[in-house]
């Protein structure tokens, strides 16, 4: 039986470059200047013919440096984290870090289990995607001492940077926009708002533009995703509320807006037509839904980004207070919202 050939250790470059181990350390970690050119030849020779790989680990540590990000994600199919985590491996590469990613898929035991693994690896700073993920653990990473930076979501209490949307604007945009189209009653869908901010924030601009037009027609409706028998009740009433003038929905997020097109499926109500539909999140399916649906999008990528660069910064001992970094969305216009 073959066995795999034992992997080359830096005393067997140094023995077959007739050398010792310091001359091989300081010609891995670029002081061959020091050494003779002979020297030199012999070990570049050694390490080639032994495909002698150092231990990048090893050598981090050594140095008291890891170059490790940690990066945990409540559910990586969600498409705003899968962007968002785009832009921070980027930043990685730019930056000369080396990313892991953590899915946790929405379990409490695994997001602990991904604390206490990224800890033993020592990872020199965390960003935390934070949508969905359980309180418990929220509050878990209030107690570690790791440069960290949260993405969309704030922690009640927990002194933190943050980077995402600038909710009030793109909610009062996305409003703004359905009532410029000519809609009369609008509804707001949302997940169940609890202390998430991302959504209440949304939420509290939908209401303060409406409240500046007292003759129109302002709801909101909170349900669970994959509740499609609550959903297909929501939008009926709704409905039929308000068939006979201008009515909209305006949904707080991708994953729901998903949902609730395809409730207005199966309830034969067609957006653009009998109701308007605006979904916050760029989605790739958007513009191939019938007429296309109207979003609005983030710069999930460079909100990605930027988060690994304040990280970094932190990293390398930026200690000023946290603060909050948040980017304007963009309102992709499409036959969902179509006037009269």
């Amino acid at each position: 039986m073959n066995r795999k050939a034992a992997r080359a250790t830096i005393s067997d470059v140094a023995k077959t470059a007739k050398t010792g181990k310091t001359s091989v350390s300081r010609y891995l970690n670029g002081e061959q200047h020091v050494l003779s050119t002979d020297l030199r030849l012999r070990i570049k020779t050694a390490i080639e013919a032994l495909n002698y790989r150092p231990s990048q680990m090893a050598r981090s540590l050594k140095r008291g440096r890891t170059k490790l990000i940690g990066l945990i994600i409540a559910d990586i199919t969600n498409p705003y984290s899968v962007d968002v985590m785009c832009g921070i491996e980027a930043a990685c590469r730019a930056r000369g870090f080396t990313l892991l990613i953590c899915n946790t898929n929405n379990k409490v035991d695994q997001e602990q289990y991904y604390l206490n693994l990224l800890s033993s690896y020592q990872v020199e700073g965390i960003v935390v995607n934070a949508v969905g993920m359980h309180e418990e653990v929220l509050n878990h990473l209030q107690q570690t001492l790791l440069p960290m930076v949260l993405i969309d979501r704030k922690i009640p209490d927990f002194n933190c940077d943050v980077v995402g949307l600038n909710n009030s604007e793109a909610a009062q945009l996305a409003t703004g926009h359905l009532l410029d189209q000519g809609y009369r009653s609008l509804l707001f869908v949302t997940e169940p708002l609890g202390l998430v901010n991302t959504r209440n924030e949304r939420l509290n601009a939908f209401n303060t533009v409406m409240k500046r037009h007292p003759a129109y027609h302002a709801e909101q409706a909170e349900v669970t995703l994959n509740d499609p028998a609550t959903l297909d009740k929501i939008l009926t009433d709704f409905y039929q509320r308000h068939r006979t003038e201008r009515c909209a929905l305006l949904v707080v997020n991708g994953a729901l807006t998903l949902q609730v097109a395809r409730s207005m499926k199966r309830l034969g109500l067609i957006w653009g037509e009998q109701m308007g539909l605006l979904g916050f999140d760029e989605l790739e399916w958007a513009e191939l839904a019938g007429v296309g649906i109207t979003t609005l999008k983030q710069p999930t990528w460079q909100i990605g980004y930027s988060a690994l660069e304040q990280v970094i910064r932190r990293i390398d001992g930026d200690n000023t207070p946290a603060k909050e970094q948040v980017y304007s969305g963009e309102l992709i216009v499409r036959g969902s919202t179509r006037k009269e």
